[in-house]
């Protein structure tokens, strides 16, 4: 039990450097690292561990200057979703969705207190936010896609940190 704890949070550290890392890495309108590690978070360590990633990411990224308040509600409320959904019906394609439904709808609604009354932005509307972040996720999605794809190919989920029976298409 205590084993696998830390591995959980060795790769849940893992995550949150690629996160960070990965913010630097954007394309206009687009930055795809944070959903793909919030897919793969929910995918291998479940609902709690993916939001926990997606929160430290988010404050990490802000206190090097990297992101915005707005990384709050886009990252952890897609994990939360992706890993709710794959939790209890085990099957990547609903991660998948719960990660865009998650980040773009519910995130990008949540975002406009936090910028209207924590960013200062009093003329922004609550709908303003979800297709960019729509955009962002649906370039982490399809990244998430492809690399998950290419490691069960592969069968690296066949011994990974005993998650074998958990991961299914």
């Amino acid at each position: 039990m205590k084993k696998t704890n830390i591995h959980k949070l060795v790769f849940a550290a893992v995550l949150v450097a690629l996160a960070v890392v990965g913010s630097l890495i954007s394309f206009p309108k687009c930055a795809p690292v944070q959903h793909l590690v919030n897919i793969i978070g929910a995918v291998f360590l479940g609902p709690a561990w993916a939001v926990g990633v997606g929160f430290t990411a988010a404050l990490l990224r802000n206190l090097l200057g990297l992101g915005s308040l707005l990384a709050f509600p886009g990252s952890m409320v897609g994990a939360f979703v992706a890993g709710m959904l794959y939790k209890y019906i085990k099957k990547l394609p609903v991660a998948y969705v719960g990660e865009l439904f998650g980040t773009s709808v519910l995130g990008g609604l949540l975002a406009y207190p936090v910028a209207r009354f924590l960013v200062g932005a009093p003329a922004a509307a609550i709908t303003v936010y979800i297709l960019p972040f729509f955009v962002s996720c649906a370039g982490g999605t399809v990244l998430a896609i492809v690399i998950v794809t290419a490691l069960k190919k592969a069968k690296v989920f066949d011994n990974f940190l005993g998650f074998s029976k958990e991961v299914r298409a």
